[in-house]
């Protein structure tokens, strides 16, 4: 695993910090700046690394996260380098609900909302992409985790999650992150 490079992805608001919490409480080492502080959308912080939001322009960073774990928001994984090897954690949350937590962000912030429907069709298209590039790289494994699967049987999860990643987590530290409170914006159904 030292010479592997751990990202957790998936659509904004779709859960990427509570994993990044988790694995960091699993006693994984984190790379995150906390440039973005914590605040009510993210009451626990967005464990966000700046530099992963320019990759396309600069990867040099890139080798000192070998043996660690840090975000990157979906749409830029296909910028990733085939010269080192990947394990993706990507998290899938229902759609309805990554547009409610974003809805209710912008609007907090007093941001344009863009029109849901466009962005349902956008995200359901961009998630079959994703899912393909992730299939077709051969120096990228990845597993995905269902957001509310890690409120309603978090133990399975993190089993899982324990193993794709070498077994030497502390699953019940991982455990002890997730905060039922903070799943807000649930949907009726919860298909993605």
């Amino acid at each position: 695993m030292e010479n592997v490079i751990t990202i957790v992805s998936g659509l904004p608001r779709s859960g990427t910090s509570l994993m990044m919490k988790m694995l960091e409480a699993g006693g994984m080492s984190v790379v995150m700046d906390g440039v973005r502080e914590a605040d009510v959308d993210n009451p626990k912080g967005y464990y966000e690394y700046e530099p992963a939001k320019t990759i396309k322009q600069d990867k040099s960073w890139l080798p000192g996260t070998r043996g660690k774990v840090f975000k990157m928001v979906s749409m830029l994984l296909v910028e990733l380098p085939p010269d080192f090897r990947y394990k993706v954690i990507f998290m899938r949350r229902n759609i309805d609900e990554v547009l409610a937590s974003q809805r209710k962000m912008l609007q907090r912030l007093n941001k344009r909302v863009a029109d849901e429907d466009k962005m349902r069709e956008l995200y359901a298209k961009h998630l079959t992409q994703i899912d393909s590039w992730l299939a077709g790289q051969g120096n990228v494994e990845s597993m995905t985790v269902l957001f509310n699967n890690l409120f309603q049987n978090p133990q399975t999860e993190i089993e899982q999650i324990t193993e794709f990643l070498g077994g030497r987590l502390d699953a019940g530290k991982m455990r002890e992150v997730i905060d039922v409170t903070l799943y807000r914006n649930r949907a009726e159904s919860q298909n993605s």
